[in-house]
């Protein structure tokens, strides 16, 4: 499969309407990125644009599913937003820590809960997909490939990267890190080259937002 096939070809077939909306969500995606490596309170409302778009946009493609996690990505940027404001001196910046024993305890139990979540959603996905109509559907995990299954794991990987961002834990990194380097071909097998792109430069801007936090951590404590 060449270039033309993976980034081109799937969009013959989009309107100019959803290709101006998948660009402009990546770019407001990538801003909140920008923002949260500077450790500045615009990584949210930025954040909000961007998986607001997604929703609509997963929304109108039939991906009922995905479209659901978004809403969430969306609540807890909110949640984010109101830790952030809260302990910000100047409301724009604030400071960031290591997480403590019991925070990565609550961080592991997060993420087994969001694969039972997220797997859950799946399972009822053709009656999602359905308009919530059981009519000639058959609910179960059958109709999940690959990349559904990838999309379960980073789906859950997010939403601890999510909560240790609210927390302004360093290690929050390490969760965006991993998700967004295994989105770059589930994004790809998924028709959205555009994303798929984002979620490369995402990979590289989580790296260096890791080695940013730890470094002015450092700096702190000298």
């Amino acid at each position: 499969m060449n270039l033309y096939d993976l980034f081109v070809k799937p969009y013959e077939t989009y309107t100019t309407l959803q290709i101006f909306l998948e660009a402009f969500a990546a770019i407001f995606g990538t801003l909140s990125v920008y923002f949260s490596i500077k450790k500045n309170i615009w990584v949210y409302p930025t954040g909000i644009i961007s998986t607001l778009i997604y929703v609509y946009i997963l929304f109108n493609f039939g991906l009922l599913g995905d479209c659901m996690i978004n809403v969430y990505y969306t609540v807890m940027s909110i949640y984010g937003w109101i830790l952030w404001a809260k302990n910000s001196e100047d409301h724009v910046h604030v400071e960031v820590s290591w997480a403590s024993k019991k925070e990565w305890l609550y961080g592991i139990l997060l993420f087994a809960l969001s694969l039972i979540l997220v797997t859950v959603v799946y399972y009822y996905k053709p009656y999602i997909d359905n308009q919530f109509s059981m009519r000639n559907i058959r609910l179960g995990l059958y109709h999940l490939d690959w990349g559904n299954w990838l999309d379960v794991v980073t789906t859950s990987v997010f939403l601890v990267g999510m909560w240790f961002m609210a927390k302004r834990r360093v290690e929050n990194w390490i969760f965006w890190i991993i998700g967004d380097f295994i989105c770059i071909p589930m994004m790809i097998y998924k028709g959205l080259g555009i994303t798929s792109v984002q979620y490369l430069v995402f990979t590289i801007m989580a790296i260096q937002g890791f080695i940013t936090w730890k470094k002015s951590l450092r700096t702190k404590s000298t």
